[in-house]
């Protein structure tokens, strides 16, 4: 954690790097984005039948949420494996390479985050106070990420096919959260017993829902943050061990 200076310098040049003589940069995927994010909107709200002043700023706060959760878990599958020269010459931290990634998505986000406010003055929808609360819940999920990316690393570099198999369950997550469908489209019984034993719909609900005006349910809390306790236990134990091996498994 004293490498920050590291990490930020890495994670900058990441970005730089991956857009250098582009005209508008990390932009692209704003725009990108956006227009995924009215498409879908206006198709998905005849389908479901709903008000675009509620459902398009839901499934503007899903799509990025969701477009940085997929991004660090699929990246945190190769940050060891992409790191490779790196760690096999220098002797930097291995964590370094982790909150690397993570910083770098961070910064892609805050590119895309602006597509929000704009979809809230589209559908003529103020911000309130709640949205503050979407801070600390957005720390958490990064908290969680982390120890993912942490683990994925790790087992990734040892097992080269686990990245396909992560991509497939992040895809079958993609269509068991609620992002481009509201919860309520969903009988009772059946949708509360399947967002219950969802983690990415209670850690998207802990940054989702203050966006949206509404403040995320004790459980949505509970299960956060005994995912963050439990996971990074997991996550220490298995680094702990296995560290040294890495390099070789590279």
């Amino acid at each position: 954690m004293r490498r920050y200076q590291l990490v930020g310098l890495l994670g900058w040049q990441d970005v730089l790097q991956r857009y250098r003589r582009s005209a508008l940069g990390p932009f692209w995927l704003t725009i990108s984005m956006g227009v995924m994010i009215g498409t879908i909107g206006i198709v998905f709200g005849e389908i479901f039948k709903a008000s675009l002043k509620d459902f398009l700023p839901f499934l503007a706060a899903g799509m990025i949420l969701w477009s940085f959760i997929a991004a660090v878990v699929t990246e945190g599958c190769v940050s060891f494996i992409s790191a490779d020269a790196i760690i096999k010459q220098l002797p930097i931290p291995l964590f370094v390479h982790v909150l690397r990634m993570i910083w770098r998505n961070i910064l892609i986000l805050g590119h895309n985050i602006v597509i929000f406010p704009l979809v809230l003055l589209a559908v003529g929808r103020p911000l309130g106070w709640e949205a503050l609360v979407s801070i600390p819940g957005f720390i958490l999920v990064v908290v969680n990420l982390t120890w993912v990316s942490l683990l994925m690393g790790i087992f990734c570099a040892r097992y080269r096919d686990l990245p396909q198999i992560v991509g497939n369950v992040l895809q079958v997550l993609f269509y068991l959260t609620p992002i481009m469908w509201v919860p309520s489209s969903l009988p009772h019984h059946i949708g509360r017993f399947l967002l219950n034993l969802n983690p990415v719909y209670h850690l998207l609900a802990v940054a989702r829902s203050p966006l949206l005006g509404e403040l995320p349910t004790t459980s949505d809390w509970v299960v956060s943050i005994a995912l963050a306790l439990l996971g990074w236990m997991a996550a220490l134990l298995v680094y702990g061990r296995y560290k040294r091996r890495i390099a070789y498994w590279l």
